[in-house]
């Protein structure tokens, strides 16, 4: 019987450790449906013709990952929770530069039709959703964790429990108080005008 496809992810990612730049070549094309897929989850909130678009967002990701060549990539688990991680911070970093430019620091003048690429409600969306995440990783690290796999990396209740190494009811248990913990901290601050 042939190898599942998530052992000859991690014996690439651990190829690509060493330094086998074709282990790289062969890994892109195996983890780029799940990626996008991953991606498409994040974006499916913001508005089209967002100036991030799932392809780019994609792209920017393997740039960072380019540089973590070295890391003791653990499993195919471990991959895709890091690309997780990384699609939060490329989104979170997008919303607070395009913030930052809303409020005018030393940006050029944008055309009408520029400006209404843009979107205000979602790029406070996403900082709030972060700015609540980092909140709850203070409470309760693990269901934090739990929703950065599940929200920003798309990954399903199993993937994510093999990822944190923990039951996939402990996964359903964590990701249901996390999501009533996340919406009481977004609805307080709606309701506070923050």
């Amino acid at each position: 019987m042939a190898e599942p496809l998530g052992n000859e992810i991690t014996g690439l990612l651990h190829a690509w450790r060493r330094g086998d730049e074709q282990a790289l070549d062969k890994l892109t094309p195996q983890v780029y449906a799940e990626l996008h897929r991953a991606a498409q989850h994040c974006m499916k909130d913001e508005r089209p013709g967002h100036i991030l678009q799932t392809t780019a967002l994609i792209n920017e990701l393997y740039l960072r990952l380019a540089s973590l060549q070295k890391l003791d990539w653990q499993n195919r688990a471990h991959f895709f929770a890091l690309c997780a991680r990384q699609m939060r911070r490329i989104l979170t970093d997008d919303a607070r530069a395009r913030q930052s430019h809303k409020r005018g620091s030393g940006a050029n003048a944008l055309s009408l039709d520029d400006a209404a690429v843009v979107s205000p409600k979602s790029c406070a969306d996403v900082l709030a959703v972060d700015a609540a995440l980092q909140e709850l990783a203070k409470v309760d690290a693990r269901k934090a964790q739990v929703v950065e796999l599940r929200f920003f990396g798309g990954l399903s209740v199993e993937e994510t429990a093999e990822a944190l190494k923990i039951s996939a009811e402990t996964v359903m248990r964590d990701w249901r108080m996390a999501k009533a913990w996340l919406l009481r901290e977004l609805s307080a601050e709606k309701h506070d005008g923050s």
